[in-house]
């Protein structure tokens, strides 16, 4: 009897072993299928296209995150609005799982909706953060608004609790636009939203970002907001396409350390047409390129 035991309890212990396997194995499948769904979601969630307009171009990069457990909630959104002027938004939800990704999309969703009602920031972000509030869901999500007129160059910009945008200008002026901006959206019902104006001249840009982008254990939210003062006003006096722009500041984000989303929309002013020379790892990133882009107004200008 005694020397059966051994043997017995040996095979006792494999069979919970393989059955506490099993059930990881279960586990893991599970939480993957729920990652590649999240995954899916974004993709089907962000725009296919960006909306055109002569003089302007538009360039975007986003970078999900799937480390692990985590599953982000970032979007970004441009579109052309009834009268003609173009939206642009961005914004990131509280949280990293799917309930996160699908409040995004109700998120981006009632943006678009409601901007067919009113084009004007502050008004449609307070719209936008009533709505969100009468779903009653406990997430909120943060997010900048702007509208841009092609006719003019004006921009008009509200923020949700978003992280600022950065600005760059062809005559070397760059900074950090310090609009007075809001709560995010989802937390309190109304509240106001502060716009500021500002005018995009010709070879400027406007970076809008998420805090993916600049903020996370190797790097502080305004370091990170630094490197891309940097990297704008690199381009814009260097006259780099926005897509080169937009590509450097979001490898620029692998710096962070993050594991998180990580969006970035460039909304820049066609220039005229500099000497095409490359700009040789002036920014550490190994930014190449040429073409146009800047922004006439911001304070904490460089």
């Amino acid at each position: 009897m005694s020397r059966k035991r051994p043997l017995e309890d040996g095979d006792e212990l494999l069979a919970r072993l393989g059955s506490l396997t099993a059930q990881a194995r279960e586990r893991a499948e599970l939480q993957r299928s729920r990652v590649e769904l999240a995954l899916a979601l974004q993709r089907g969630m962000l725009p296919r296209d960006l909306p055109v307009a002569p003089g302007y171009r538009l360039a975007v990069q986003y970078a999900p995150a799937c480390y692990g457990l985590n599953v982000g909630g970032d979007w970004y959104d441009a579109f052309t609005m009834p009268d003609g002027r173009i939206g642009l938004s961005i914004g990131d939800v509280q949280g990293h799982n799917i309930e996160a990704t699908a409040f995004m999309g109700q998120v981006r969703v009632g943006l678009r909706a409601l901007a067919s009602v009113t084009g004007e920031p502050g008004e449609l972000l307070a719209r936008t953060n009533d709505l969100l509030l009468s779903l009653g869901s406990d997430l909120f999500a943060t997010c900048t608004f702007m509208r841009l007129d092609p006719a003019t160059g004006v921009l008009e910009s509200a923020r949700a609790g978003h992280i600022p945008c950065v600005w760059a200008t062809a005559d070397g002026k760059s900074g950090i636009a310090e609009d007075e901006g809001g709560p995010p959206l989802g937390v309190a019902a109304g509240m106001d939203y502060p716009v500021t104006r500002y005018r995009l001249t010709q070879g400027g840009v406007f970076v809008l970002l998420t805090d993916g982008v600049v903020e996370g254990p190797s790097l502080s939210v305004d370091e990170g907001l630094d490197q891309v003062v940097r990297l704008a006003g690199i381009a814009a006096v260097a006259g780099l396409e926005v897509g080169s722009l937009a590509a450097a500041v979001i490898k620029g984000a692998e710096r962070v350390g993050h594991e998180d989303d990580a969006a970035v929309l460039v909304v820049g002013h066609d220039g005229l047409v500099r000497d095409r020379r490359q700009l040789i790892d002036r920014a550490g990133l190994g930014l190449v390129g040429h073409g146009g882009a800047g922004a006439d107004r911001g304070p904490r200008g460089r």
